[in-house]
């Protein structure tokens, strides 16, 4: 029996999803090119596993064998409440707790809302050599922009990605959509370490999210010379494209910074302990940077005096 895209779609939104569309499970060849130059580049950096299981990233059924669809969906994390912009930057989708917990659940709830069972489908959240951008894409929730983020119309790109790989197969799939970057530029031109080479093209050794979250040992001296206030992330690309303007707050409670994140500044970084920093972040993201490597920015930190009391949101 199929899977009817209506009532999916109508369930994702119940379990509080903010976009879903579905595509069909099939080897992607067209993509080989685009990964294996980008590879052949070493612009993966010290993320070696982007090297690994190349076949399950070019066809979902070597992932999920007899799979039929993807069903995709999108989840927002742009916050209300924002830290103050003189203290150390941390990403916005670190404020609140950790997404792969908060996404899988309510994968699972969605999917056993539909009446699913365990062995038709396979969950994922940025946890399996999926192309996730490429499948929403696929799956019609956007495009993908010149900075490499999944665009939503009139909604921009603070989302979180989730997949079910499923064996059944849907009544009708969705139609990708085109760009709507047309001639702009923004976020090449203000990507502050020149890791956006061209559009669509992302040189991780030069990113600072890359630099303060997966990066092992120092940051390079020519581009922590360059690294701000940026602690955990960056957002850079995202806060000046046009489309962010359409951003609104999310509505999941977990995402909502705690008291104490919103208040973290350079004295507690500089007197952080271990034990602070497995209270403060043990259900956030930023344990993925882990105490040393947290450590190892604060040492390359440049401090941002005050500009005003109170949080703001980035300037689009």
């Amino acid at each position: 029996m199929k899977l009817e895209a209506k009532k999916i779609k109508e369930m994702a939104l119940e379990w509080g999803f903010d976009a879903c569309g579905i595509a069909p499970a099939e080897a992607i060849p067209g993509e080989a090119a685009h990964l294996d130059a980008w590879l052949a580049k070493g612009y993966e950096a010290g993320m070696t596993y982007m090297t690994n299981h190349r076949a399950l990233r070019l066809d979902p059924t070597e992932l999920v064998p007899g799979a039929r669809s993807l069903i995709v969906v999108a989840l927002n994390y742009f916050p209300e409440q924002r830290r103050n912009p003189s203290l150390p930057y941390i990403a916005y989708y670190a404020y609140g707790k950790d997404y792969h917990q908060v996404m899988k659940r309510k994968l699972r709830q969605l999917w056993e809302s539909l009446g699913g069972e365990a062995d038709e489908a396979r969950l994922f959240v940025d946890s399996a050599p999926v192309l996730e951008r490429y499948w929403a894409w696929r799956a019609g929730l956007g495009w993908i922009g010149k900075n490499n983020c999944l665009i939503l119309p009139r909604r921009g790109s603070f989302f979180f990605l989730g997949e079910i790989i499923t064996t059944r197969e849907a009544d009708t799939y969705d139609e990708p959509m085109p760009s709507r970057c047309g001639t702009c530029d923004r976020c090449l031109r203000a990507c502050p370490s020149g890791a956006l080479e061209a559009p669509h093209l992302l040189n991780a050794n030069r990113c600072f999210s890359y630099l303060t979250i997966e990066h092992k040992g120092e940051i390079p001296d020519e581009l922590a010379n360059k690294l701000g206030n940026r602690l955990y992330g960056c957002d850079t690309c995202q806060a000046v494209c046009p489309h962010n303007r359409f951003a609104r707050p999310t509505r999941v409670d977990e995402f909502r910074p705690t008291d104490e994140l919103l208040r973290f500044s350079y004295e507690t970084l500089e007197n952080l302990t271990e034990e602070d920093y497995r209270r403060i972040f043990q259900h956030s993201a930023v344990k993925r940077a882990k105490y040393e490597g947290l450590q190892r920015t604060c040492r390359a930190l440049v401090p941002i005096l005050p500009e005003e009391d109170k949080p703001r949101p980035p300037q689009f």
